[in-house]
């Protein structure tokens, strides 16, 4: 998730930096998920604000299916530590998002996010 949209809705995480996670395998539709395949890692960034404001930003329709889950964060100074990866299930990701897809790539450039998981994104983002 972006800063600025966490900031735009009164958020302002005390903590923020890269990371990824191993086994999840990120999948675009109308939204972004990660779903469970072995031998995939998802890059992202571990943010710490509390529960309630994370129970307000997935209360909001347009994201009320995904679901928390516990996920391990690898961190770049080797640590790791234990976090909740809201994740929509695979059975309610529907459609393609191209303009969705050129946001996240967006924001996953300016992060220096590698390019392999950049070539994840742009094939979402090529979708008819």
């Amino acid at each position: 998730m972006d800063e600025s949209l966490l900031a735009s809705k009164g958020i302002r995480p005390k903590l923020s930096r890269l990371g990824y996670v191993d086994d999840l395998r990120l999948h675009i539709g109308e939204r972004a998920t990660l779903l469970p395949a072995k031998d995939s890692r998802s890059y992202g960034v571990l943010m710490e604000v509390t529960l309630d404001q994370a129970a307000g930003l997935y209360s909001d329709e347009s994201v009320c299916d995904y679901v928390a889950e516990a996920v391990v964060v690898h961190l770049p100074d080797d640590k790791q530590v234990a976090a909740i990866c809201y994740n929509l299930p695979a059975s309610k990701l529907t459609g393609t998002n191209p303009r969705y897809a050129a946001d996240l790539l967006a924001l996953a450039t300016r992060l220096s996010m590698p390019e392999s998981y950049l070539e994840r994104i742009r094939s979402a983002e090529e979708l008819p």
